[in-house]
């Protein structure tokens, strides 16, 4: 009878598991989506980063030529760090909730021998597009990305 019981909780945890696994990907999607921008110079300098803070477009006003060289580096470099900081400030957003339910996950392998370590199935982290986002707007979105479940064999 216990052994039923311990069956059912395995059966159970494992669905919770294949649920996050899912989430994670989904996750990580809509993170390889992020950009942020941020203005610098006076608004003279509009700088666009992805999920991973590269840079992938920048504008200047038509009155940049009002700044100087080393205000104009200054500026870029304002608005580049500004922009990466508030997309990780969103990645981090989309995060959380995963983070905070893999911390109360147990690892199977440490309840059942022979089990796999399920946290080593994790989908790693995309790399995130170099494409403005004129760019994205003309290539259109297509999820390319397939599911995974517990019964998925290296």
């Amino acid at each position: 009878m216990a052994n039923e019981q311990t069956k059912g909780d395995v059966a159970d945890l494992l669905d919770t598991i294949n649920l996050h696994i899912r989430s994670i990907a989904e996750v990580q999607q809509q993170r390889v989506e992020l950009t942020a921008t941020a203005t610098a110079g006076e608004g003279k300098v509009r700088i666009t980063v992805n999920a991973d803070g590269v840079v992938i477009e920048t504008r200047f006003a038509d009155d940049i030529d009002e700044l100087d060289y080393d205000e104009i580096a200054d500026a870029v470099t304002d608005a580049t760090q500004e922009a990466a900081a508030e997309v990780a400030r969103k990645a981090e957003e989309l995060i959380a909730p995963i983070r905070k339910t893999r911390s109360r996950l147990p690892s199977l392998s440490s309840m059942v021998e022979g089990l796999p370590d399920l946290r080593t199935k994790t989908p790693e982290l995309q790399r995130a597009s170099f494409d403005s986002p004129a760019q994205r707007e003309q290539a259109g979105s297509g999820d390319a990305s397939t599911g995974w479940s517990v019964a998925d064999r290296d």
